[in-house]
């Protein structure tokens, strides 16, 4: 129906301090536009329409326009489109068997389970994923969510009381950091994979009755990779315990694919992880804990989001299952990544770039400025190269950047292209010499 806004001088009032903000976020060059995707998640994309509105971008500019005809609706869509902005590192979000296996969950248990899951929301499919997570990770057992941000505000405030500490690196990912404010557990902050701070607040921590070290294993923004070998040493030094967040290591990171952990050889002492199935693991949603056995059973008693979210949809978990199939049939796929990888980021350094991180096929590209960030990724657009640029609050101010993400679908012609627009966009805005 029509809209109806609300009426009163409290809803006016608030209309006004709103609109008032979001001027502040246009004039300070940090509003994030969505693109609107009219195909599925993949290498090459269509976005829907052609104008600034929908694209955030000049859409004179763009590739040739596709009609596309279907009995709901007519548009024209934009062609051509490379991206590199998805976290669909392995490809796995448009794998025809993994669409296949959506289809026959939905098919044979339905769109959804319409409750929780101690009610009657546990299909066996929930188990045997459940099963499968944990035998990936080597792990006891897991525990599904509706997502990683759900599993993240679920761990600490079941696990750690006021007699307990966690010591959370300082730009651990939101949800780590909110799933740390739910809990009563005394915290410690320390500085960026810095070791010297960690320990010294671990002997500090000494006189709580537990102590756990919470950190991404893969850092979203930076693309650094957590010294895990160090914190486990340093853990063990101090008698705590070592969680991380997996989210953007699952999949493709270690020659199995298994992550950081696996990684840099210390899946023997890290207690707990948390990861997603909405990134490598086909794209779609939902998140989930591994570890312990009774800390998982414990989560089932205890975990408000488990306790209170919906299961997971049937054909998510039909996608995600079919992922781990095939990462554990080979490691072909997650090992394609590393050239890939090491192509775009050496040929951007050779530019004059500055790529942050190290052999992570998250590529920040790191210009400082917000926005230079923008326009430099409108004008990319305008190029046929899908990228985003990231500022404040996103990232710290000041460190702007234009986030790259290596897909192991993308071809080195893909990759050369963007290194190419890229060299193009950056000399036009003075990014370059």
């Amino acid at each position: 129906g029509t809209p109806r806004p609300a009426s009163g001088a409290a809803a006016a009032q608030l209309r006004q301090r709103l609109e008032r903000e979001l001027d502040e976020i246009r004039g300070a060059g940090t509003w994030k536009s969505e693109r609107i995707i009219a195909s599925r998640q993949g290498p090459h994309l269509r976005l829907a329409g052609g104008g600034a509105g929908a694209c955030g971008a000049a859409g004179n500019a763009l590739p040739r326009l596709l009609p596309v005809r279907s009995p709901r609706f007519s548009l024209s869509l934009p062609a051509g489109i490379i991206n590199f902005c998805a976290n669909n590192y392995l490809g796995l979000s448009s794998h025809p068997e993994v669409i296949r296996a959506a289809v026959e969950a939905l098919e044979g248990f339905g769109a959804g389970l319409s409750s929780v899951r101690f009610i009657c929301g546990t299909q066996s499919i929930h188990k045997d994923l459940e099963e499968k997570i944990a035998r990936f990770h080597q792990r006891e057992d897991a525990i599904l969510y509706a997502s990683c941000f759900d599993a993240n505000a679920g761990i600490f405030e079941a696990l750690l009381t006021p007699e307990d500490a966690v010591l959370s690196d300082e730009l651990n990912h939101a949800s780590i950091i909110d799933g740390i404010r739910l809990c009563k557990a005394n915290k410690y902050r320390y500085k960026h994979m810095d070791m010297q701070d960690l320990e010294a607040k671990l002997q500090e921590a000494q006189k709580h009755r537990m102590r756990l070290v919470a950190t991404d294993g893969a850092f979203s923004m930076d693309g650094d990779i957590a010294p895990l070998k160090e914190i486990c040493q340093l853990a063990q030094k101090y008698d705590a315990l070592v969680f991380i967040d997996e989210c953007h290591a699952t999949g493709f990171l270690g020659p199995n694919g298994r992550g950081t952990d696996e990684l840099l050889g210390v899946m023997d002492k890290v207690t707990i992880i948390n990861s997603t199935l909405g990134k490598a693991l086909g794209g779609a949603a939902g998140g989930y804990t591994t570890g312990p056995k009774p800390l998982i059973d414990l989560l089932r008693q205890r975990s408000r989001p488990y306790l209170f979210s919906n299961s997971l949809p049937p054909a998510v978990v039909g996608c995600a299952s079919k992922a781990l199939d095939l990462l554990m049939e080979s490691n072909a796929i997650a090992q394609s990544m590393a050239a890939k990888t090491q192509r775009f980021r050496s040929k951007m350094t050779a530019a004059g770039f500055t790529i942050s991180g190290k052999d992570h096929p998250i590529c920040p590209v790191m210009l400082g400025d917000a926005r230079l960030a923008a326009v430099m990724a409108e004008d990319m657009l305008n190029r046929g190269i899908y990228v985003i640029g990231f500022s404040y609050p996103v990232v710290p101010k000041g460190k702007a950047r234009i986030r790259v993400q290596i897909s192991a679908v993308h071809s080195d012609e893909d990759i050369d292209r963007c290194v190419e627009a890229f060299t193009e966009v950056g000399r036009k805005h003075g990014a370059l010499p």
